[in-house]
Formats: C-alpha cells, structure tokens, sequence
C-alpha cells in the first residue's frame, strides 16, 4: 500500500512538473501584451468600444498571422473602471509576468507609473493623454503619447476656432468657456489655456465637473447660461460626455460653438437625439470599416466569436481609437524584433521599437489601413510626433469631418512642454537621466 502512494505521489510530481514544463515553454513563445481596460462603472460608454478596438486588432494578428514575426501574443484584460488606485493594482498584478508594454487608459493611472516605468523596465503607451511633457523622450524615455499631446489637442482646437473668428488675434476679449473632467486627465491641458489666454486676451472660463457628479451638470451649463461664452471646449470622457451634450441641447447654446476634444463616441451624441446636430470634435484617424485590416478584424475575431464587440459597432470612432492604440503595440514588437533578432522580446527591446515607429503611406497600406491616419514617425528625443488633427462634425447620424489638417499651435506649445519636462524632473529629486540606447534618429 505505502509503494502504491509512493508512486501516486511521485506520479503527481512528475505530472506537476511536466505541467510546468509546458507553461514555461509556452510563455517563452509568446509575448505578454495586458490591457487595461474598463467595461463597468460610469466611465464604461466610453471604455467598452476601446477596449473592443484594443482587443480585436491584436486578436486579429494571432488568428491571422499567428501573432508577430511568429509568435503569439498573450492578451490579457485587466479592469480597473477607471481607478488610478485600480489601475495601479493592476499593474502590480501584471508586473511579475513580464509585460512588453502597459497601457494604463487613465491620465491618472498614467501619472501614477511614470516614475516606475524606468525602475521596471516596462514603456508606458498612453496614446493621445496623460501627461503632455512626456513627449519630451530624454526626459521621459519610457513614456509614449503618440500621436497628439493633450496640449497640443486644446492649441488645435484654439488655432480652429482663431480660423473661424479670421485669426488667432481676433480671440482677443472673446470668452471660451471650458468644460472638463474635475480630474488629472481635465486638469491637465488648464496651465496651456491660462499661459495662451494671457498672451492672446481671450477671457477663460473654467466649468470643472466632478467625476462623482457626471450626470448632474445642470448649475455649470446655468453657468455657461449666464456667462454666454462665444465657444465651449469640452473635455469629457464617460457618462460626462452625454451628459453634457444633453445639457448643451436643454439651454440651446449654439452646437456649432461647441467643440470636443477627440474622446466623444457615436453613442454619447445619439442620446442627445436629433438636436445634438452639429457638434464639433477632433479627431486624427478614420471613421468607419472599409479597410482590409478591419475585415480581416470581422472575418477572424469578430464574426468568429472571439470579440466582445457589437457587430453594428466595428469602425465607430472609439473602435478604431482602439485599434490605432493596438496598431501603435504590433509596429513597436515588430520593430524590436527587426532590431534585437529576437522573436520574443522585452519591455526594453519594445521601448526600442516605439522609438523607430515610422508609420509611412506605404506602410499604413501594408498593413491594409491605407489612408486611415496620417504618417507618425517617432525619435528619441520626440515620443509624441504632435501631429495635425481634423474637425469632424455630428450630421445627426454619424461624423464626418469637416476641415483639412489642423496644425497644432507648435512655436506655443514647444517651449512649454520643454519647460514642463524640466520642472517635473526638477521636482522629482533624483529623477534619472536617459542612459537608454537611441537606434532612430535624434
């Protein structure tokens, strides 16, 4: 009886250790990709389609490619509601298992990991927010906001609405009112808006709204009643964005004077009904499906079952938000595979391949997205590319945009993002000085 448990036991050793074998072996053939997304809570109309796009392009690569330069990806949600203090849990769960990139979705989470990016090894991707100075690559070298900072959002939107008004000069006494998340992600573009309404002479009003109080906007727009600004700028995300277009609609202030950044969904300005017509937000890639990548999106991940995804929903504008995001993830892998001769790469090998993006017309048809972004190439020195934006325009049925490239209001927004770098890293004693290799151009 006491050999007959002997060898049960040494069989289950055995067993265990094969086991582990084969997981040891698995996770040496994939590469660890999380995902931090949020599908529940008060911030979920917006997280939902991003975390589709986000999970369908890489889920793509897999069943079509058989992941990047042959090896699988290993995609891994993560919710954390948008939380900071979620999100960093998060992080801290998936740290052990050797993430080749984070992706936080939070301006909040983003400012948390900053000063741990370097320590861990790990490049932050916080695609188009987060902290605007973190384009600055000597600085931040493990930090990417591609392909826009938001200081460079809220100059685009001034240099528009200046186009409108027949010259940035002529902004000068005007009131622009600004609605915002009451939070690191509204916070952050206010120090460009006080330093350019100071030099242009345009008056700033400032309507925070709590991210406990989203749905009850109701004294900010009496505000916005009372104060008649010529335009509204409105940085929302979650059920702030409906919500505020609603109370847009209910005290009738002029759709066509108010103007988004680019975070809106079809979904946030459907709910407001036919009168949300002519609302304004930027954008900087297409809307819609017509592109091979995305029917290769549908023919392996989504009409396959493997999507989360509302069908009617691929190539809405959040949906494809994702999937640039994603995009940005398969170019970086893909570079540091061609630059270390490696298959399975590392968070440092991925820094690397963020730095030589160089997303070209020819590549973007490569990669069956032909015409679905303008070209973003990033360097060492610059890890945001502070690319030209477009107005796009709610018809009462779907965007469509508007205006031709809109440049952001770069000889404005340089000297302060540099001067911000520099003030970060002043007052955080200690803060490392770039020791990493640089394999693209300066």
């Amino acid at each position: 009886m006491f050999k007959t448990y002997q060898a049960i036991a040494l069989s289950a050793v055995i067993a265990s250790a094969s086991i582990f074998a084969i997981e040891r072996a698995q996770a040496q053939d994939e590469i660890y990709v999380p995902l931090f997304t949020y599908r529940t809570g008060p911030f979920s109309g917006s997280g939902i389609p991003i975390a589709n796009g986000l999970h369908d392009y890489l889920a793509m690569l897999n069943e079509r490619d058989g992941g990047i330069g042959g090896v699988r990806l290993r995609i891994e949600e993560c919710e954390t509601s948008y939380d900071a203090k979620k999100g960093v849990e998060c992080y801290e769960a998936v740290k052990a298992k050797k993430p080749v990139i984070v992706n936080p979705w939070s301006t909040g989470t983003t400012l948390s990991l900053i000063p741990r990016a370097s320590v861990d090894k790990v490049p932050v991707l916080s695609m188009a927010y987060g902290l605007s100075a973190s384009a600055d690559g000597e600085t931040f070298p493990w930090i990417f906001n591609p392909p826009n900072t938001y200081w460079d959002g809220m100059s685009s939107i001034l240099n528009y609405i200046g186009e409108q008004e027949g010259g940035l000069e002529n902004l000068k006494d005007k009131k622009i009112g600004y609605v915002y998340l009451d939070a690191g992600f509204g916070k952050e573009p206010i120090p460009l808006l006080e330093s350019l309404s100071k030099e242009i002479g345009f008056d700033l009003k400032l309507y925070p709204v709590p991210a406990d109080n989203m749905q009850n906007q109701s004294s900010q727009w009496l505000s916005i009643r009372r104060d008649k600004p010529d335009y509204v700028v409105l940085f929302g995300w979650g059920a702030l964005n409906p919500t505020a277009i609603k109370e847009a609609v209910k005290i009738n202030y002029p759709r066509d004077k108010l103007i988004s950044i680019w975070w809106p969904g079809e979904d946030d300005v459907r709910s407001a009904g036919p009168q949300a017509k002519g609302i304004k937000a930027l954008n900087w890639h297409a809307v819609g499906a017509d592109f091979p990548a995305i029917e290769d999106i549908r023919k392996h991940v989504v009409d396959a079952g493997k999507s989360k995804t509302d069908k009617a929903k691929v190539g809405e504008v959040l949906y494809n938000r994702g999937l640039y995001n994603s995009l940005l993830i398969a170019e970086a892998i893909a570079n540091a595979q061609k630059i270390t001769g490696k298959k399975v790469v590392d968070g440092e090998d991925v820094r690397r391949g963020l730095e030589s993006i160089d997303l070209t017309p020819e590549r973007l048809k490569e990669l069956g997205l032909e015409g679905f972004a303008e070209p973003l190439k990033l360097t060492c020195k610059d890890h945001n590319g502070h690319k030209a934006t477009f107005v796009q325009e709610w018809d009462g049925d779907k965007w469509v945009r508007i205006t031709d490239p809109i440049d952001p209001l770069r000889d404005r927004v340089k000297p302060l993002l540099e001067s911000a770098a520099k003030e970060y890293a002043e007052k955080n004693s200690g803060w490392p000085k770039r020791t990493e290799a640089c394999d693209s151009p300066a």
